[in-house]
Order: structure tokens, then sequence, then C-alpha cells
């Protein structure tokens, strides 16, 4: 995510970077660097000429001119226009910032109308909105009110089932309005307490289906109205959500596919040309697979900063804290064993990509191709692991080379490769003890 972007503006920063004091000159050349890697990225037009405007502007005030360090000073003022463009944390009536879902409390049923148009991952959005509400204490229901497009409703089934969320559908309806009034009334008898509506998507923005959608707007007086748009068409995305924002009105945006888009120009256009905050992106294939949009956390991550906050919530939701406690004690005593080992890495896959994880630490965005990570050697790691019994994994000392023969046949492995993870693991168990210690004491050695 905005890899291209990220690695175009930190180098633009050498401009005035370590310097102990800035000129007009190096401003302009650094927003100059900043505006072409905007450009590149596809951000709208109209967004840069703002974005550099009002940079200038304050970065050419006395007060960065002569601050004890300007360079810093001037990163900060990108950081703080970037966060604005990208949606800022403005607060709705409620209180809440923007980019929060405005739902009822839980005695309430609160509606979600999901709208796109086809191929903009609409269906598959509205079923990890689901899961991610699930997961949040809420009961949603998905609601299949796409009855124009083929198989609409067999995929949304199909998604339910792998989230484990309910869905309330209707073989042969013709008319959305008449399934969401039944769905409402299944959701009151079974006390689902969010509606997650998936509406009709044609290929094409056109009358009847605005028509259509204006209907159930009126009819279920949404809480919510998500437009799901595919980051990968770049400012197309934004002019669909302007199309829909004037006919419909929008309250949000869900942008997917954005671990492919390279360049990132819709995200940083949407909230300038629509007005309307980006609430979601789509990071992946999998059901959880989808973030809520925090533009601070979004800029950092384009410069360089990382965005650590996301990634200790990744590791929150994969890690069980009594789980993180004990196996802090088994490294403290190294009676750490392979089948710990084997949990760890089953944990780490469900963060998501490495190369994902790696660009939310401070430093590493960019740094490291998908092509440097030794993806193969994480899964034959896994399949060796695999490959032991219980009682193996528990103690490997006792692991000898018959065993090791049929471990290295059950996973497709050598018994070289075999010898070595158990070899690494010692050496690994070795040093994971003698760092607990040193951070127990308090004394890591100097320059650690």
């Amino acid at each position: 995510m905005f890899d291209k972007l990220t690695e175009k503006i930190t180098d633009a920063f050498r401009f005035v970077s370590g310097k102990s004091a800035i000129t007009e000159k190096n401003i302009d050349d650094a927003v100059e660097a900043i505006k072409m890697a905007l450009l590149e990225a596809d951000v709208n037009l109209r967004v840069v000429r703002r974005f550099v405007n009002s940079t200038i502007e304050e970065a050419k005030g006395e007060k960065v001119l002569r601050s004890v360090d300007p360079g810093q000073q001037f990163i900060k003022i990108v950081h703080d226009k970037l966060v604005s463009f990208l949606g800022d944390t403005e607060k709705g009536s409620t209180g809440r910032s923007v980019q929060e879902l405005q739902l009822k409390g839980p005695d309430a049923v609160s509606v979600i109308l999901m709208m796109g148009l086809q191929g903009s991952g609409k269906t598959t959005s509205a079923a990890k909105l689901a899961l991610r509400l699930k997961k949040e204490g809420r009961k949603p229901l998905l609601v299949a009110c796409d009855l124009i497009r083929p198989a609409a409703i067999e995929q949304l089934s199909l998604l339910a089932g792998q989230t484990g969320v309910p869905v309330y559908k209707e073989d042969g309806a013709s008319d959305p309005v008449k399934v969401y009034r039944a769905a409402l009334d299944w959701a009151k008898k079974n006390l689902a307490d969010t509606l997650i509506v998936d509406t009709t998507g044609r290929l094409q923005i056109d009358e009847p289906m605005m028509a259509e959608l204006t209907r159930l707007k009126e009819t279920a007086k949404p809480d919510e109205i998500l437009l799901v748009a595919d980051a990968m068409t770049g400012q197309s995305a934004v002019d669909i959500a302007k199309a829909f924002d004037e006919k419909i009105g929008l309250t949000g945006v869900v942008l997917t596919k954005l671990d492919s888009d390279t360049r990132g120009g819709a995200a940083l256009s949407l909230k300038t040309v629509t007005g309307k905050p980006l609430k979601f992106v789509g990071t992946g294939e999998k059901p959880d697979d989808f973030e809520p949009f925090y533009p601070e956390r979004a800029a950092g991550r384009i410069l360089g900063m990382g965005d650590v906050v996301t990634l200790v919530e990744k590791a929150q939701e994969v890690i069980d804290q009594k789980e993180a406690e004990a196996l802090q004690k088994k490294i403290e005593k190294e009676t750490l064993t392979m089948e710990d080992w084997l949990d760890q890495l089953r944990a780490v896959k469900k963060m998501g990509s490495l190369k994902s994880m790696l660009s939310m630490i401070p430093g590493m965005a960019g740094q490291i191709d998908e092509e440097d990570i030794d993806k193969a050697d994480l899964k034959n790691q896994e399949a060796i692991l695999s490959s032991m019994t219980r009682k193996e994994r528990a103690n490997h000392l006792i692991i000898g080379p018959s065993r090791r023969a049929r471990i290295a046949r059950g996973s497709g492995t050598s018994v070289a490769e075999v010898a070595r993870l158990i070899k690494k693991f010692e050496k690994m168990r070795g040093m994971m003890k003698k760092m607990a210690k040193m951070g127990k004491g308090g004394n890591f050695p100097q320059g650690f």
C-alpha cells in the first residue's frame, strides 16, 4: 500500500532533512518533488494544487525557516496536510470520528446499505464488514438485495457461511424493498442488531439502478450508506463516488484492492473531491483482510514512519494476552517447545502478509521487496513442524535419525533441512532466553 508514493516522498525530503537552516529554495525543491510524486500516484489534479499551495504557504512561514530543526518541522507540516487531505479526524453528531460507523445501540436495529458497481468487491466487502462487526460484539445479518446480478445471492450465501454470519435471502424475488422488509422482521425476531444490505450492482451507473437504490434508501432510512469502489480504477473510483453521492447521498466509502494499488491516488483524492470519509479498505482476499481507515496512520505509512498501532492491533487479534504471558515464562525458563513455535508461525500468518507487516514498521516501507521474503522457507518450516508428532514437538531431543527421515518424507523436505530446523530452534531458544533476561534487568548491551 502506497509503496511507490512513500519512496518518492521520502526521497523529496532530502532537500530539507539534516539541514541546520532551510531556505525558500529548499522548500520549493522539496514541494516540487512531492507534487510530481502525487501526480504520478494519480492524485486528482485539483487536490494536488491545493496540497502544494497550502504546504508552501505554511512552510515558508518565519516559524519554519527559523525553527530549531526546520527539516523536521517541514516534514510535520507535510504529515499534517496529508492527514487533512486523507480525511482528518473531525467528529460527527454522535461525538465519534466520522471514520467510525455511526450505528445505534444493540437494543435497536441499525441498517447499512452497501452500494457499488459490478466488480468493485461490494458483496465481498459486505461479508467482510459483517465479520468485523461480529468480532466487535454486534449481531449482524446479511441481506441479499442484489437481485439483478446472476449468482449474487449464491455468492453472498457462500461468504456468509465462511464468516459464520446469517444471511436473509429469497430465491426468485424481484423487489428488493420487499426483501428488506422481510429481513427486518426476521432480524427483530432473531435479535440481530445490524442489517448489512447488499444492494443491486450494474456495470455502469444508470437511472433504473439509482431509482431502485433511492426506493430502498427511503424505506430503510439507513444509518450508513457505504459506496464500495475499486482502488485499481484510480480517479474513476473518485468520479463514481461523486456520482453516487449526488444521486443517493453517501456517508462513507470503502476502497477495495488497496493492497494491489501501488499508487493510492484514489485514497488521497476521495475526501477532498467528494467530502465523504474513507471508512474501510480491503487489503487482501481473506475475510479478515478488511481494515478501518485511519488518516493519521495512513499518513505515517506514506511518509515511511510506519504504523505500529495497527501492527499491535493485528497482533492482539490473534494473540491472547494470557497465552502471551505463558509464552514469556517459557522463554525465560528455556522451556519453549516446537509446539509453541508452530503456534507462533500460524499466528503470524493470520496477521496478513509479511510485506504488509513490514510496511508498518518505521523505516521499512519499500525497503524489502516481495521477492526478498523467502516464503518457501516459511512454508517448509511449517510443513516440517506439522509432520512431527505432538510428542516430538514437545521434546525435540527424541528426534533421532529414523524420526528425521520420517519427518522429511512427510513434509516433502530433506533430512538435512529437518536437522537445520532443529538446530535453528535450539539457537533461537537460547537467544530468546538471553534477551528476556536482559529486558527484565534493563541492562541491554550498549548500542542494542
